[in-house]
């Protein structure tokens, strides 16, 4: 293949054909000087295919960050290589640069480096490798062909895990959660709470948490101290359905809930409770049981890296059949999906009384702001009273679908994107508090 530059020699040749007395003569001279001299920069081009490649650098990224990869090309040969190296991810991935121009000389090894940044969770991989060498006179150049390419190329794919934005709020719930143990203030007696230790009693106690019995072997009046219950139980279930693609902001409501996951999910652990984590749509995509302790959050989060939303209707018969199986003890379990009429009220609500009867349910839902701009829309117009009335209508049948999971016993959660995290984590204390883990 040939360059740019035999069509600027062409062009000079071509233009001193006038002073030849055969024109057409020395217009095929031209030619030939051209395509001789290509030929002979492409014989003269080292085969690219020998050189040896292999990669170095960043397997693992949050969503957001910067990381950098490194391709390391090896020249086994006594050729000297002008390359052009294009390194080829797939888009998502953010890779910068394209290209690179290296040199490379006999028998040695040169690194280019690439930066990934990328837009989406998930395994971004590398796709493919070019090399393109160039003569020594830049007329012609040798590039690997797409087949040769594939084999080439070394093996590279960096996982992407959720950016963890909700983990601003972990001082303040991790505060609570102190508050909650007793670490900062008199531990008291409470439903849900088991006993922790004794201590002699001060101004303000309850009288109630008197321990008359320890009282009487010290001569000294002595409490009891409770703390809340450890050792609970929670279950973080994904509906990674149809649903889940809506977006909500800026992002899918997916992304929302893996926030609002992991934030539970770290507070959970710091609790001393074991969590375990499903998603699934027509099919269980992700599942992490029994994890506890420094495990528990980098599983969850390589566990939810890959999860992207579905276009099947969530199977809520298999996500309860799933959860009864998993988890025979009585747990918290919290069901991050959509008040929409159609995909509860004949998928979830025939199937929930059965998991209401065994566990304690949250369904954690986000607010869709939508729904709130079309019911305060002035009616100026009949678009507007249109728009008012549809807003209504997905209101009322949203309510509804909140009434009849309200007289199953569950509990609704119904929460804006920017406090959604938050207000899930809450309610998790505010349930450990009150003893009805």
């Amino acid at each position: 293949m040939i360059t740019w530059r035999p069509a600027l020699l062409f062009g000079l040749g071509l233009s001193t054909v006038w002073i030849w007395p055969w024109p057409w003569l020395a217009l095929l001279g031209v030619v030939v000087v051209v395509a001789g001299v290509c030929l002979l920069d492409l014989l003269l081009t080292a085969d690219p295919g020998a050189i040896r490649l292999s990669r170095a650098g960043t397997t693992v990224l949050r969503l957001g960050e910067t990381g950098e990869v490194q391709l390391v090309l090896g020249n086994p040969t006594g050729d000297a290589y002008r390359l052009d190296v294009r390194d080829a991810w797939t888009p998502s991935a953010g890779a910068t640069p394209y290209s690179h121009r290296i040199e490379l000389t006999a028998e040695a090894t040169a690194v280019v480096t690439t930066a990934i940044t990328p837009t989406r969770r998930g395994d971004r991989p590398a796709v493919r490798v070019t090399l393109r060498a160039y003569g020594p006179l830049g007329f012609a150049f040798r590039q690997v062909r797409h087949a040769r390419a594939d084999a080439m190329t070394p093996p590279w794919t960096v996982r992407v895990l959720p950016r963890f934005e909700s983990r601003k709020h972990l001082p303040e719930k991790l505060a609570k959660l102190r508050t909650l143990d007793g670490a900062t203030t008199i531990r008291g007696r409470g439903q849900g709470t088991e006993f922790d230790a004794l201590r002699e009693y001060v101004v303000g106690d309850d009288v109630r948490s008197i321990d008359w019995r320890a009282t009487a072997r010290r001569n000294d009046v002595v409490v009891r101290t409770w703390r809340p219950e450890r050792s609970r139980r929670v279950v973080c279930v994904l509906d990674t359905g149809r649903t889940s693609a809506v977006r909500i902001g800026d992002e899918p409501r997916i992304e929302h809930a893996i926030e609002a996951a992991l934030l539970l999910a770290t507070v959970a652990q710091h609790a001393g409770d074991q969590v375990d984590l499903i998603a699934a749509d027509e099919r269980v995509r992700a599942q992490v049981t029994r994890s506890t302790g420094r495990t528990l959050l980098p599983r969850l989060v390589d566990a939810l890296a890959p999860l992207h939303p579905a276009t099947a209707e969530t199977d809520f018969e298999l996500v309860i059949s799933e959860v009864l199986r998993t988890e025979r003890k009585r747990s918290l379990i919290v069901l991050f999906t959509a008040l929409e009429p159609g995909a509860l009220g004949e998928g979830l609500l025939p199937v929930l009384p059965r998991l209401a009867a065994r566990h304690t349910v949250l369904v954690a839902a986000l607010h869709d702001p939508v729904i709130g701009e079309l019911v305060g829309t002035a009616p100026a117009d009949a678009t507007a009273v249109y728009r008012r009335v549809a807003g209504l209508r997905a209101r009322e049948d949203r309510d509804r679908v909140v009434r009849s999971l309200t007289r199953h016993g569950v509990r609704v959660l119904d929460a804006a994107a920017d406090v959604f995290p938050s207000r899930v984590t809450d309610v998790y204390l505010e349930l450990k508090a009150t003893g009805k883990l």
